[in-house]
């Protein structure tokens, strides 16, 4: 069993909660493909701490002005930059050995 922020453990109505949301915007959310919660074998959908920071940052997105195109395109450019970051600190690193 895992015990870490990638473990989908939060039922939807408990996420939606969490988060301050309607369950049925966390389905629009997903249908976008803004979020990809985990599934049980039966299909129920399990939310983990990740994609609950997620979609705060959704909320906090819209409640900015932006639409849902919008948000896609922020969170797209928010996981580049953290990819290009993580491959910047893992070349200097080499560089300085």
């Amino acid at each position: 069993m895992r015990d870490d922020d990638e473990a989908g453990v939060y039922a939807i109505s408990v996420a939606a909660e969490m988060v301050s949301m309607q369950v049925q915007n966390l389905r629009v959310y997903e249908r976008r493909g803004l979020l990809e919660p985990t599934r049980t074998p039966g299909g129920t959908r399990r939310y983990s701490r990740t994609d609950l920071r997620r979609l705060v940052r959704i909320r906090d997105l819209l409640a900015e002005g932006l639409n849902l195109a919008g948000i896609e395109r922020v969170l797209a450019l928010e996981e580049q930059l953290a990819r290009l970051q993580s491959e910047n600190r893992r070349l200097r690193s080499r560089a300085s050995s």
